[in-house]
């Protein structure tokens, strides 16, 4: 993490953070067994507490109070660390383009609007978590909504 090129937390708050969590999810995009292994453990490791004292410092450089960086770090959840937590976890297997139309088509009545979703966002991310849509994407768009919504909080909470 310290060796990230990020601008320092008092010039721009949220790119350093940004950078920062888009390094630690270069990590797990390495060792994609890694945030099973956090969620699945009862205390927190040192490592992980001082990553993320090292988020609320981030926070606080950038003109957070302790209360708002705490409640930024539940809105943020694993997502701190470099994850999220995906609707559907995946199992490996993909569906061919065939069986995947024919599942949508019988799905069309009972459920429209995700079966319109599906049809207008699902693509081939062979890559990706998920299989079907780039979740690094999705990873960087929430990130950004959510760091775009602190800061307005953040100044709004200064003024």
């Amino acid at each position: 993490m310290d060796e990230a090129d990020a601008p320092s937390p008092e010039d721009d708050w949220r790119a350093a953070l940004r950078t920062r969590i888009l390094t630690a999810r270069e990590v797990f995009l390495r060792h994609r067994w890694a945030p099973q292994v956090l969620e699945t453990r009862g205390t927190t490791s040192p490592a992980v507490i001082a990553y993320l004292d090292g988020v609320v410092g981030i926070l606080r450089a950038g003109g957070f109070s302790y209360e708002l960086a705490h409640r930024a770090l539940h809105v943020l959840g694993s997502r701190a660390l470099g994850f999220a937590q995906e609707l559907f976890q995946p199992d490996g297997a993909q569906s061919t383009d065939e069986a995947a139309a024919a599942m949508m088509e019988q799905m069309a009545d009972r459920y429209p609007n995700i079966v319109g979703m599906l049809a207008d966002a699902v693509h081939d991310d062979p890559d990706g978590t998920l299989g079907f849509c780039d979740d690094q994407f999705e990873f960087e768009f929430a990130l950004d909504l959510i760091l775009e919504g602190l800061e307005r909080r953040r100044a709004a909470a200064a003024s």
